[in-house]
């Protein structure tokens, strides 16, 4: 039987939250560096598509390299962290304009792969039996360290931005102290095999593999567009309905909502399934989508508790997608399709940016999430052979 500290997952939590806190930390105050350095509107989706592209090449060449497998994956997440925070902390020191300010979101994207996914390896080297709730507790994590900038602008809404910039690189260097002085390497940490190439046709010829993905990749399409929209969308309401609406504390509440779809889902899963539990808030989510345009024309509480509620849904199937892709690969191919699997859905999460950016620039934002609904519709499909497979399995 293997010893664990209380402090280990809690430790883990709070080092995935802090470093997680980097995502959307220009996002949070995008506001006052377009009044400052005359940034358009095009500027939030360039941004977010910065971040994105910078964890895409981030993971993939740490999976190429192997770098968590050649290196304890605590101290990978500390250097990490801490190289993190420096670049998040160069908006301030040294940014001063657009093309500045797309680099260090670019490597901070970059160094992000080296805290969301091996925080993950970290958990799995403790954890065997109760992964599956451990990793809820991560995505959950995740969610509010993304949403956590949003929650210091509020406190203060003529807070500096240099404020905030500074103080989430300060919270992510701690994490990654923390990960590297409290949680020592798992007894369940194993050495992963090369990265291998052979997952990418894999994943188009296994049919389970090829339901889970593609399920992935409809909700991929979804959640970071309406998580970078969702300050905009707050704005309109707000202008259209003459309410006075404390923007970054209700982006906070939307995107830190998903803690509860994330925590909540992998434990009903432990009695329904990944594939149910994803299944049904992937619908959830797509009818959100639908609602959207009618939403804006709801009373406040209305409204507000509506974009709660699809914040809880729109990305609480996202551990569980990674559970059904782990669950469906190739046993010598797990990490690489995971791999693969999360770097084609954050490259999809691009598009998606870009598109909806492009559509606001000439359509009513009331319209514009109509056009994610596409992503969940076919995500459903998809996912629905495996859906249906697995329900009669469970009879």
């Amino acid at each position: 039987m293997v010893k664990k500290h209380n402090w280990i997952l809690p430790v883990i939590i709070f080092s995935q939250f802090a470093g997680t806190s980097l995502w959307f930390a220009s996002n949070a105050v995008l506001g006052d560096l377009q009044r400052q350095w005359g940034l358009g509107d095009a500027s939030l989706s360039q941004m977010t598509s910065s971040v994105q592209f910078g964890f895409i090449v981030g993971t993939l060449l740490f999976a190429f390299f192997t770098i968590a497998d050649r290196y304890s994956p605590r101290v990978v997440y500390f250097a990490c962290s801490l190289l993190g925070a420096l670049t998040n902390l160069g908006l301030y020191l040294i940014a001063e304009g657009l093309s500045s300010l797309l680099i260090f979101r670019f490597m901070t994207g970059f160094f992000l792969a080296g805290v969301y996914p091996v925080g993950m390896k970290i958990a799995a080297g403790w954890y065997r039996r109760e992964l599956g709730l451990a990793l809820g507790w991560l995505v959950g994590a995740l969610v509010v360290g993304t949403a956590f900038p949003h929650l210091i602008k509020s406190l203060n809404r003529s807070l500096p931005w240099e404020t905030v910039i500074f103080t989430i690189s300060i919270i992510s260097a701690a994490g990654g102290c923390l990960m590297l002085l409290l949680v020592p390497d798992g007894p369940y940490l194993v050495r992963g095999t090369k990265f291998n190439r052979r997952a990418l046709a894999i994943i188009f010829r296994s049919r389970d593999l090829r339901s889970a993905s593609f399920g992935y990749f409809g909700h991929m399409w979804e959640l970071y567009t309406v998580w970078a929209f969702i300050p905009l969308v707050l704005d309109k309401y707000a202008e259209m309905t003459h309410q006075p609406l404390n923007v970054s504390w209700w982006s906070f509440s939307v995107i830190a909502a998903g803690c509860l779809g994330c925590i909540v889902g992998g434990l009903v899963s432990k009695r329904v399934g990944s594939c149910a539990v994803a299944f049904s808030q992937l619908l959830s989510s797509g009818i959100c989508c639908l609602l959207m345009p009618l939403m804006f024309h709801a009373p406040p509480a209305v409204f507000l508790s509506f974009l709660i509620f699809w914040g809880v849904v729109v990305v609480g199937d996202s551990p569980q997608f990674s559970a059904l892709t782990a669950q469906t690969a190739p046993r010598d191919l797990v990490g690489s399709a995971l791999t693969i699997v999360t770097s084609i859905g954050f490259f999809i999460t691009i598009i998606s940016i870009q598109f909806i950016s492009f559509l606001i620039g000439g359509l009513d934002i009331q319209l514009v999430f109509l056009f994610l609904v596409p992503g969940p519709v076919l995500g459903l499909i998809y996912l629905w052979p495996l859906f249906r497979d697995l329900q009669k399995r469970h009879l």
